[in-house]
């Protein structure tokens, strides 16, 4: 599927509902992006963007056992493979731009503390936010760097990952499912690692 530049702008400012397992269903790990691009909200699947790596990072790192194409939004078996397992999706600021770059501190401030209020209801075992500077952004922290923090929040254990857009050039698939495996066995989602290998095959 694909989007006219004009059809893309239709979506700004739109709002990506959060994508979080049903009540009964223990969320284990929750990833936080910075705000849904247009791709997202035309799409309304969030890290939907066909040049985004999150879900071929999540495939190669063991954490989702199914490939996902999100380009043409999620389908429902999609998403009930996604909850199911535990993992959850919000972002810090609701709104859809083209750039995250559009966003207010103001907003990122107010999304943590969104993200406060959402991590006291429904209880994560983990938390990895992606995205450093907008982590450092949304709750004053100019020093964070990526990997597991040292306070919790709200009772999680806290992460920062890296960015998955095509726009984060340091990164790449195999890089990144490095990252989101380490959160993913902090969540208990994959086995621990033998000895002192951290790598991801």
């Amino acid at each position: 599927m694909g989007f006219t530049r004009a059809e893309l702008a239709s979506f700004q400012d739109a709002v990506v509902p959060d994508l979080l397992p049903r009540p009964d269903v223990p969320l284990r790990l929750l990833f936080v992006g910075i705000n849904p691009g247009l791709w997202t909200a035309a799409t309304q699947t969030h890290f939907a963007h066909p040049g985004n790596r999150f879900y071929p990072a999540l495939l190669r790192a063991g954490v989702l056992e199914q490939p996902v194409d999100p380009s043409a939004g999620m389908t429902d078996a999609d998403r009930v493979r996604f909850t199911s397992r535990g993992l959850g999706i919000t972002n810090l600021a609701p709104r859809a731009t083209a750039k995250a770059s559009e966003l207010t501190t103001e907003e990122l401030r107010a999304g943590g503390a969104r993200l406060r209020e959402l991590v006291r209801s429904r209880r994560p075992a983990v938390v990895a936010v992606a995205g450093v500077t907008a982590y450092r952004q949304a709750f004053g922290v100019r020093t964070a760097q990526v990997g597991p923090q040292p306070e919790p929040l709200e009772g999680a254990e806290l992460w920062v990952v890296p960015n998955p857009s095509g726009l984060n050039a340091h990164e790449t698939t195999a890089t990144l499912a490095q990252a989101y495996a380490a959160p993913a066995r902090a969540a208990g989602l994959l086995p621990p690692l033998a000895g002192n290998n951290r790598s991801v095959t």
